[in-house]
């Protein structure tokens, strides 16, 4: 299997010049050659290796869900209602029958890579018609905690080699971003790793899980083009679902949700700029309680 190699309109070679500005962490020629050479081991090109070194600078914002008397006074707030990142609620009804919650824990890794003209792309799955949740949806590879995981970093790559066949030695990762939570009230936790050697990846889809492996171009998740959205309402808090139609090789894809919400905000960071549209993000908490089954609509 291969990956498809369009060319989206604006280059990194932008986004590496306006990382040499004096508002940059990147400040002068000898800073970049500082950078460069502490990223020796690292592979790719020069852009990769600075990208690489901003990228883990990036600190995400504290969560939600590690301050319990936000957590409690917003769960008393709200009735015992919950609010996802993305805007999908929990539950129609307030929880009448709580019982003490553990929010599960997954992770993604988003992966990007350079392709021929210097264009970073991220790496996409879509997942197997037989699956029982999400069958046939667009997503990142990743999947569900271990026990034996000794962070978010290690399951995000271990879901990948077993769902593509990527090799975690060939993913230099560089930062992780703030959870989301998805559809089941599960902690999603996006990882973004840096594919410097594209050439040494061959795809290997697990038929029991992947469909389909593609990429496309990260900074579309920035772009206007070709994107819908639908608004929702949340306990008197407005938001957007979006919906990004991708066509390759004469195959139709639709990211959404949280797979588009999730790359939307790895976007931002990478580029260092909001999207050209409204995001409209609500607020994200978990509950320290929740009745038994319940799920997003």
């Amino acid at each position: 299997m291969r990956f498809n190699y369009s060319t989206i309109s604006i280059s990194l070679k932008r986004r590496f010049l306006m990382a040499t500005t004096p508002t940059s962490p990147v400040t002068s020629n000898s800073s970049i050659s500082n950078l460069i050479d502490s990223n020796s081991s690292f592979g790719g090109s020069q852009r990769l290796r600075i990208l690489a070194q901003q990228l883990r600078l990036y600190k995400p914002p504290p969560s939600y869900t590690e301050n319990d008397e936000i957590d409690e006074q917003k769960r008393e707030e709200s009735g015992g209602k919950v609010v996802s990142q993305l805007g999908f609620a929990q539950s129609a009804t307030p929880i009448a029958d709580p019982e003490r919650f553990t929010c599960k824990k997954a992770a993604v890794l988003v992966c990007l890579f350079e392709d021929n003209v210097g264009d970073l792309r991220v790496i996409l799955t879509k997942r197997s018609t037989r699956l029982s949740s999400h069958s046939g949806e667009v997503a990142l590879p990743g999947g569900k905690a271990d026990e034996g995981d000794a962070n978010d970093e290690e399951t995000a790559t271990r879901e990948a080699n077993e769902e593509i066949g990527l090799d975690p030695s060939l993913v230099n990762i560089v930062t992780v971003l703030e959870p989301f939570l998805s559809k089941h009230l599960m902690r999603v936790v996006p990882v973004i790793g840096i594919l410097s050697d594209q050439q040494a990846f061959t795809p290997i889809p697990n038929p029991a899980e992947v469909e389909e492996i593609f990429d496309a171009p990260l900074e579309m998740f920035l772009k206007d083009e070709n994107r819908t959205s639908e608004e929702r309402e949340w306990l008197g808090d407005k938001y957007l679902i979006h919906f990004f139609d991708y066509q390759t090789e004469n195959k139709q894809f639709l990211i959404w949700g949280l797979t588009a919400g999730i790359l939307i905000r790895a976007a931002s960071v990478v580029y260092d700029r909001p999207p050209s549209f409204v995001e409209q993000r609500p607020k994200f908490w978990v509950p320290k309680s929740v009745k038994k089954g319940t799920t997003m609509p």
